[in-house]
């Protein structure tokens, strides 16, 4: 870049030149810095803002986990333990009841085999005694056609004899 003289006599080189749409500008350092300064002291603010809300979050976080825990200690605790105690009883009243499950189960199975025995025994003194009511019957129809049958061939051999 040439350095070009300007109209108040100055040399070129004295101040930067700034050029906005075709005209050259002066430019100051002091603004320039003050510029850097505020965009400093904004930033540094800005960090000092981050900070400030990770010190924030940090304690709400604290703050929290202390609320959960004390609200835990002091009503999930006691309703913990009596849903212990509930569920302890539940589980003695399911071991009773399949316990006693188990004994009507042995109880009726035994007097199903009982009432399966007696009817056995009843079934095989029924037999016996028709048997034996049949055999008396028998006995007495032998004895019955015995007597008739012998009756009828002592009539016809008397016959004989008389008529012989």
């Amino acid at each position: 870049m040439a350095l070009a003289q300007r109209d108040d006599g100055r040399a070129a080189g004295a101040g930067p030149l700034v050029g906005l749409g075709g005209f050259m500008v002066e430019g100051s350092l002091d603004t320039t810095n003050v510029m850097l300064g505020i965009m400093a002291a904004v930033s540094v603010l800005e960090a000092l803002l981050l900070i400030g809300l990770g010190v924030g979050g940090f304690l709400l976080y604290r703050r929290t986990t202390a609320l959960v825990t004390g609200l835990e200690a002091r009503q999930i605790a006691p309703l913990r333990d009596k849903v212990d105690a509930i569920l302890a009883d539940v589980k003695g009243v399911t071991s009773r009841v399949s316990q006693r499950t188990e004994r009507v189960d042995h109880a009726i199975s035994g007097t199903m085999d009982r009432v399966d025995e007696t009817a056995d025994r009843v079934k095989t003194r029924v037999r016996d005694r028709v048997n034996q009511a049949v055999g008396v019957a028998r006995g007495v129809r032998a004895v019955i056609t015995t007597i008739l049958h012998d009756n009828g061939n002592r009539e016809g051999a008397s016959r004989v004899n008389v008529e012989g």
